[in-house]
């Protein structure tokens, strides 16, 4: 998106997917209290410890207001003012919740989430899915697996092994993680399997 004095990476702009798009969470900014109002705070993006994208936010009552620069491919930079307002919802236990109303003209969805593609805007307006909707069923399968694996605290990767049970959990919940695990490893082996037209047993994983 490249905000004023940001890197060579520019406009990050949206592809297939919310997890290839720049994006800011309203609930964010109100957990780090950056909604009360007056207010004014710099946002930035990073990668690999190094800004690569950023905007300047105007807190109002009402609304806020981006402000950044962004370009298309070898274009000039384009200046960019985008307010956008935001709602209130009350919580069951007390207190309020912020949304976005996506600034995209007969839009106006309420929304956590804004996604960049030159305005910010709505995943829907953008028309761009969650990753999980684009997964086919080994996708589905390897995801799970290493959700599990991160629970478990082992390695990342399913053909890394089994890994031991962590310190302080029952007995009886680790194996039934290791058993849904395993489950789903078995499911993404099979479908590499099939998708690459290759025997089970070449796809050899550690500890199984």
């Amino acid at each position: 998106m490249g905000g004023y004095g940001s890197g060579r990476y520019g406009f990050s702009f949206c592809k297939s997917t919310t997890s290839d798009c720049i994006a800011i969470d309203v609930r964010r900014w109100q957990r780090e209290g950056l909604l009360t109002s007056p207010r004014y705070f710099d946002w930035k993006w990073l990668r690999n410890e190094k800004v690569t994208s950023s905007i300047e936010v105007i807190v109002q009552d009402d609304h806020v207001i981006l402000n950044y620069k962004y370009r298309r491919r070898n274009q000039e930079w384009q200046k960019k003012n985008c307010p956008v307002y935001l709602d209130w919802t009350s919580c069951n236990y007390g207190g309020k919740r912020p949304w976005f109303l996506c600034p995209v003209r007969g839009c106006g969805r309420r929304v956590a989430k804004l996604y960049s593609n030159g305005v910010f805007a709505c995943r829907q307006c953008h028309q761009v899915a969650y990753p999980s909707q684009r997964e086919n069923d080994m996708d589905r399968a390897n995801r799970r697996a290493d959700k599990i694996r991160a629970r478990l605290d082992w390695e990342p990767g399913i053909l890394n092994g089994n890994g031991l049970k962590p310190k302080g959990m029952h007995w009886s919940t680790f194996e039934r993680l290791q058993n849904e695990h395993d489950y789903f490893v078995d499911q993404s082996i099979l479908g590499a399997a099939m998708k690459f037209n290759i025997s089970v047993d070449s796809l050899e994983r550690g500890g199984k």
